[in-house]
């Protein structure tokens, strides 16, 4: 059984401080989960105060981590494996500036609104073959059912962590999941997708194309070396640069910001995806369009209006 080290977070120590269940429960991450079995339950209103846990195949340290945090009187608390502030700041980039970011967005009432409703919304950071296929198993999906399946990937095929008297199954490295039969990934609700997801994770792990190896490419360059994968497209591709490889200036074009571009931003609908998208991006304010997309996405899917476009 691994040992366990805790410690703590100032909130006044972030820029911008954090607001842990919006940052985990958006739509960007699948790879946390909250320890009362709430995750994605848009009923499940906590402000982060909720155990949410991580289970890493080889963290930060070299081995197989388990990172326990929530949020609760002003401050990130922490339980796990290892010193849990490195991971931390990587994981949850602790590190941007959020009110450099604010500051720098355009003056737009919806994408006002949407900051305004989640201030302390975080990008991720989360590994980039975990990311790649909970994309990949996105299309026509419910954010839940996306973190259903990527939790029944981890406990069918991962490596399993003992801590704190407690199983944690980590996600399944590239070897772990080629080795699976598309019937073994049907049986996970894969449907469709287990032959994408076989040919994904056996294209990883003999190393003949690997995800990570879009950073440093120009951001269009990159999204199109994330297409050589069966089943990335153009939104799969952008989701795996924004949440995994840093790439800030990303924007899926998923239904909800579809939706904003109709119904907000029309003259940004350029009938292509690449032309869209680039229009989109220089609307949610070039650089950092990733964080402003992250913040419409997850106001709109929550039920927030669409302000007129005066």
């Amino acid at each position: 059984m691994s040992t366990m080290e805790t410690g703590t977070i100032d909130l006044d120590s972030l820029a911008g401080g954090i607001d842990l269940q919006a940052t985990l429960e958006s739509g960007q991450s699948f790879c946390w989960s909250r320890e009362d079995g709430r995750t994605y339950e848009q009923s499940a209103v906590s402000g982060g105060s909720a155990w949410y846990t991580t289970a890493l195949p080889q963290g930060f340290t070299g081995e197989r981590e388990v990172i326990r945090v929530r949020q609760i009187d002003g401050r990130l608390e922490w339980e796990a494996t290892t010193d849990a502030v490195t991971p931390l700041t990587h994981l949850l980039r602790l590190d941007d500036d959020l009110d450099a970011l604010r500051a720098a967005t355009p003056d737009d009432s919806l994408i006002d609104a949407a900051l305004d409703a989640y201030r302390g919304l975080r990008l991720v950071r989360d590994p980039p073959f975990a990311t790649l296929i909970a994309f990949i198993c996105s299309a026509q999906m419910r954010v839940g059912r996306i973190h259903g399946m990527q939790r029944a990937l981890a406990r069918e095929f991962g490596s399993v962590v003992e801590f704190d008297g407690e199983t944690y199954h980590a996600f399944p490295t590239p070897e772990q999941l080629a080795d699976a039969t598309e019937a073994e990934l049907r049986d996970c609700s894969l449907g469709y997708r287990a032959p994408y997801v076989e040919r994904t994770a056996e294209l990883v792990a003999s190393g003949e194309v690997l995800p990570e190896n879009a950073r440093g490419r120009e951001y269009e360059d990159a999204r199109e070396h994330l297409k050589q994968f069966m089943g990335v497209g153009d939104k799969v591709a952008d989701c795996v640069l924004l949440f995994s490889l840093g790439y800030l200036e990303a924007v899926p074009l998923d239904t909800w910001i579809q939706t904003a571009i109709a119904e907000h931003f029309p003259d940004c609908d350029r009938g292509s995806y690449t032309e869209t998208s680039r229009a989109i991006r220089r609307a949610f304010g070039g650089e950092y369009a990733g964080y402003v997309q992250t913040h419409v996405f997850h106001y709109l899917r929550g039920g927030g209006d669409v302000p007129d476009n005066a």
